[in-house]
């Protein structure tokens, strides 16, 4: 049941990526035409928009800050990364974008694993007494 609950929470985070990234791109693209036509940029705006949708998405999960703020910083680090050999014109802006996306995965993975303990707690009983935090073996 540990590993469903943390591969749950996972989950979540994804969606909520998902959910900031295209609720959101219509406001950048109101704000910002042709904004996808400079890839450091918009790499930078989509990570904002994932780390936003995952936020308020925490925050409603009842997560403290320090993790929200781990977490968001896993958005950005892939791309931040990947902008030196972008701005050396050693990959394209596409990779940039497709690989940033891609590392986000494992990059918002460490942090979850750091505190799975707390992710993959007993929920809190319908009086409010906090559960006994189950450990795995």
């Amino acid at each position: 049941m540990t590993f469903l609950r943390f591969a749950g929470h996972y989950l979540e985070m994804v969606v909520a990526m998902f959910v900031g990234m295209f609720a959101l791109a219509p406001l950048w693209n109101m704000a910002w035409p042709g904004l996808d036509e400079h890839p450091a940029a918009h790499s930078m705006v989509m990570a904002t928009n994932m780390a936003i949708g995952m936020a308020v998405w925490m925050r409603i999960r009842r997560h403290g800050w320090a993790h929200i703020i781990e977490m968001c910083a896993a958005m950005y680090v892939p791309f931040v990364v990947l902008l030196v050999p972008y701005w050396m014109g050693l990959i394209s802006g596409d990779t940039l974008m497709n690989l940033g996306h891609i590392l986000m995965f494992p990059a918002m993975l460490l942090p979850q694993l750091r505190r799975a303990r707390w992710m993959t707690r007993t929920p809190t009983t319908a009086s409010g007494a906090k559960s006994a935090v189950k450990t795995s073996p």
